[in-house]
């Protein structure tokens, strides 16, 4: 009689975790692709503005907001506890300070543009609404009197 070799079944439970794993795709992307090509009919300038805003919150998630005193706070507490020199911590905490202000000051930079943008395109696109509502207003007080 030859021995069989007993599995521990390790290797069934890898195996099937692995077959779960491997779900058919999701459906999502395949709309969001739909979504982007009936703007694209509509007008070009829309997924440009999509795509500007999109890049916009992307910066936003990639910074960290930290208040002047709480860094101040962390300064302090280092330069107490001999991590760092008191002209290290002042020299440092300015540096940061003006980096931030770099920071802020190209975030609303970006963000006046979009607005701007978003303006222009939002105007051109009811600008011709507006005209026929002038001119049926105008036709309207004509028959009136």
């Amino acid at each position: 009689m030859a021995a069989k070799k007993q599995s521990t079944g390790k290797a069934n439970k890898k195996a099937k975790a692995g077959a779960r794993a491997k779900k058919p795709a999701s459906k999502k992307p395949a709309r969001k692709a739909a979504t982007n090509n009936a703007r694209t009919a509509r007008g070009g300038a829309t997924v440009g503005l999509d795509k500007s805003v999109e890049q916009f919150r992307e910066t936003l998630e990639r910074n960290v907001t930290l208040s002047r005193d709480r860094l101040q706070e962390v300064v302090d507490d280092a330069v107490k506890r001999g991590r760092m020199t008191r002209g290290d911590a002042e020299k440092m905490l300015s540096e940061l300070i003006k980096k931030g202000r770099r920071q802020t000051d190209s975030l609303l930079k970006e963000l006046e543009r979009l607005v701007k943008q978003a303006r222009r395109e939002v105007g051109g696109r009811t600008e011709p609404v507006r005209k026929q509502a002038t001119q049926a207003a105008r036709r309207a007080r004509k028959k009136l009197g």
